[in-house]
């Protein structure tokens, strides 16, 4: 797959991409584009070319399909649920209801039909997300060699896209309610006159208070791409080491995974309720 350790690291980092080449394009086998159209890259230099516009397939296809087993396993689980001595499936679903339920209870104190939905949604999918990462870095990669795909990744939380996309939608939702409880006159007034009540301050405190509304879809996506890229990363440098050597580190590397999958999991979520919470704040 990869001649040299560089190489590997490179290939396994590397999104499966769609996208467009304008005709005259040179392509990576010396061949040139006739006419501009979409297709897949062949190489890195390629999916950079596409642009803005092109697509990560895989992370596309492996966040949405960990969003329907989301959505199907829960709706398999409460159309079945009982009564009596619920199965282990049905208690794990409980568990992670109870615990979405506790977080939002303590940390929303406004009312929204809303937010106990969403928090269940970005915990769950983010923890299906991340737990593709206990899957050996290879086998994803050689199956989709085999079908004919030079590059895949599995872990859509290792691409900033995902992580980005998740964390735009969360900041559009503080936006819009932020507008809705305070209103556009006391949206305005919280980011004129905070921290500094004064009126010959405003300039300064409109700096601030957009820095930090700004500030916050970017520490949600980045510290979650951040974790998961490291990880990921170092799942990929003991590939490459002797096979005992790599039963050695990887064992515990992903136990200790384990523990962080769940963790950023959490975290996303907790800040979420977090800032939907402030929004909500009408003083």
């Amino acid at each position: 797959m990869a001649d040299t350790p560089v190489e590997y690291i490179k290939h396994h980092l590397q999104n499966l991409t769609y996208g467009k080449l304008d005709a005259g394009y040179e392509r990576f086998d010396g061949s040139v584009m006739n006419d501009t159209s979409w297709t897949f890259a062949r190489t890195a230099q390629e999916a950079s070319d596409m642009g803005f516009m092109a697509v990560h397939v895989d992370t596309m296809g492996w966040s949405i399909a960990m969003g329907v087993l989301f959505l199907g396993l829960f709706r398999f689980v409460a159309s079945r649920a009982t009564t009596g001595v619920p199965g282990g499936l049905q208690n794990l679903v409980e568990i992670t209801v109870e615990f979405i339920e506790g977080l939002v209870r303590d940390g929303f104190h406004a009312r929204n039909p809303l937010i106990a939905p969403l928090a269940m949604t970005v915990f769950v999918w983010i923890l299906l997300m991340n737990l593709l990462k206990l899957i050996p870095v290879d086998y994803i990669p050689l199956l989709a060699k085999f079908m004919g795909l030079e590059y895949f990744k599995i872990v859509p939380t290792t691409d900033p896209n995902a992580t980005f996309g998740i964390s735009i939608g969360v900041f559009i939702l503080i936006i819009f309610y932020s507008l809705k409880v305070k209103g556009i006159t006391g949206f305005a007034k919280e980011l004129g006159m905070k921290p500094f009540n004064h009126w010959a301050l405003i300039p300064v405190n409109l700096v601030l208070e957009i820095l930090v509304l700004i500030v916050k879809p970017i520490s949600l996506a980045l510290r979650l791409f951040g974790n998961m890229y490291a990880g990921e990363v170092v799942f990929i440098l003991i590939a490459l080491l002797p096979f005992w050597a790599q039963w050695t580190l990887s064992v515990p590397w992903a136990i200790f995974h384990i523990l962080v999958i769940p963790l950023q999991a959490f975290i996303f979520t907790m800040l979420t309720i977090v800032y939907l919470a402030s929004a909500h704040e009408d003083h």
